[in-house]
C-alpha cells in the first residue's frame, strides 16, 4: 500500500542514495522510479550472476552492426529491438536516398549520434548536425541527403511508436523545462520543382512491407502548411539539464519526449553531486516495469571513458547498473572531479523489447 510515511527495518543510511557505508544500493521500484519503491541494502553486487535463457542483458557496439543503407543508397535501417509499441533501428547512411519515404506505422523519432546533413520533407527542408534529434510524423514524406565526405556519413538511432510522440506533461518545472520547445527547428514550405524523370517513387514503410508509390510530379510540392502536427529538430545542447547537490536524480527527471509505452531521456554532462558521502552513479535497479536501451553518444564516467556507440539492453526484472570498481573509482575520487562527462540517450518500454537476431549475434557478453 502506497504511504506518505516509509517504513524503515534493519540497517538503512539516512539518506538515500547516500552514506552506504559498504552496503549495495538496490532499488525495487514501481512506474520507472515514479512509483512505490522499496531500497534494499545488500551486502554483495546484485549484478554478479551468470544467466541462462532468453531474458539477459546484451551489449552490442552500433560500429559492428551492418544496416544495408551503409553500404546500398536504397537500404535501410537494421532493426534492433521490438515490441507492439515500438520499434528501435539503427542507420548509418552514407549517400543520400534515391527515393522518398514514409513511416505508416508511426511517429519517427530520431537521434544524430554522427554525422550532418539535410532532410527533404513535405513540411520544407531541414538540416541536421551531430546531437539532434529529428521528429518525423507519422506517414510524413520524406528524403535524407547526408553532407558528401566521410564526415557527413550519418548514424542514426531511430524509434518508430506506434502512438503519437508527445512532450512530457509540464509538472512543478513548468513547461520550459528541461525540454523548451522554442528551442526547436521547425521547417519554412519549400516546393521542389520536378526534375524531368518519368516517375517518383515514395517507400512506404509498414509491418509486412515495403510498399511503393510512384508519382508522376515531385511529391514535395507544398507552397504552405498550417497547423501543430510538423517535423523539427531539437539538439541536445539546448536540453536543460536538471541537477542536484545532493542525490542523484532518478532518470525520469531527464525525460524528453514520449509515446504510449515508450519513453525518451537525454543524459548529459552536468555539476556532480557535491555533498559528500552522495552516490555520484545510478544505484543498482532491476527495471521493475520497464525495458531499458542505453546508447552510449560520448564522453567519460570520472575519468572511465564510455564506447561511443554502445547499445546496452537491460530486460525489466534483471538486475543491471555500473560496475562495483566504477562505484568504488566515483567515491575515491570524489574531489578529483566536479562535472559528470557523459551523453547518453534512453530509451525505456513498458512492454519487453524482442532482440533482433544481429543484436544478439553480436552480443559482447557471448563473445
Amino acid at each position: 500500500m502506497e504511504s506518505f510515511v516509509h517504513l524503515r527495518k534493519g540497517r538503512t543510511p539516512k539518506r538515500i542514495h547516500a552514506d552506504l557505508d559498504g552496503l549495495k544500493d538496490d532499488e525495487l521500484g514501481r512506474g520507472g522510479f515514479v512509483g512505490r519503491t522499496a531500497n534494499m541494502y545488500r551486502r554483495n553486487d546484485p549484478t554478479a550472476y551468470r544467466t541462462v535463457g532468453p531474458l539477459r542483458p546484451t551489449d552490442v557496439l552500433s560500429s559492428e552492426l551492418k544496416p544495408s543503407d551503409a553500404t546500398d543508397p536504397r537500404g535501410g535501417p537494421l532493426l534492433m529491438f521490438s515490441n507492439a509499441d515500438c520499434q528501435v533501428l539503427l542507420s548509418r547512411r552514407a549517400e543520400e536516398m534515391p527515393f522518398f519515404v514514409r513511416y505508416v506505422d508511426g511517429d519517427l523519432l530520431s537521434f544524430v549520434h554522427r554525422g550532418s546533413g539535410s532532410l527533404e520533407t513535405e513540411f520544407g527542408p531541414l538540416t541536421y548536425r551531430q546531437g539532434d534529434w529529428i521528429y518525423i510524423p507519422k506517414a510524413c514524406t520524406w528524403r535524407q541527403i547526408p553532407d558528401p565526405g566521410p564526415t557527413g556519413t550519418t548514424t542514426l538511432l531511430m524509434v518508430q511508436a506506434t502512438e503519437e510522440f508527445r512532450v512530457p506533461p509540464a509538472g512543478t518545472l513548468g513547461r520550459h523545462f528541461p525540454f523548451d520547445p522554442a528551442q526547436a527547428v521547425i521547417p519554412e514550405p519549400q516546393p521542389i520543382d520536378d526534375d524531368g524523370r518519368d516517375e517518383y517513387e515514395v517507400r512506404l514503410i509498414h509491418q509486412g512491407g515495403p510498399t511503393s508509390l510512384f508519382y508522376k510530379h515531385h511529391p514535395l510540392d507544398v507552397e504552405g502548411w498550417r497547423g501543430d502536427n510538423f517535423p523539427f529538430t531539437f539538439n541536445i545542447d539546448d536540453y536543460t539539464v536538471i541537477t542536484s547537490d545532493s542525490v542523484h536524480l532518478p532518470p525520469t527527471v531527464h525525460l524528453f519526449m514520449q509515446a504510449t509505452g515508450v519513453y525518451i531521456m537525454n543524459f548529459l554532462p552536468k555539476p556532480a553531486e557535491s555533498v559528500p558521502g552522495t552516490e555520484r552513479t545510478p544505484w543498482y535497479h532491476r527495471n521493475v516495469d520497464y525495458d531499458e536501451i542505453a546508447f552510449f553518444h560520448d564522453g567519460s564516467l570520472y575519468g572511465i571513458p564510455m564506447p561511443p556507440g554502445l547499445v546496452s539492453h537491460a530486460p525489466q526484472g534483471v538486475h543491471h547498473g555500473a560496475p562495483e570498481k566504477a562505484r568504488e573509482r566515483a567515491r575515491r575520487k570524489f574531489d578529483d572531479y566536479d562535472r559528470v562527462d557523459w551523453s547518453v540517450i534512453a530509451v525505456d518500454t513498458r512492454r519487453r523489447l524482442i532482440p533482433s537476431p544481429e543484436i544478439l549475434a553480436n552480443d559482447l557478453g557471448q563473445h
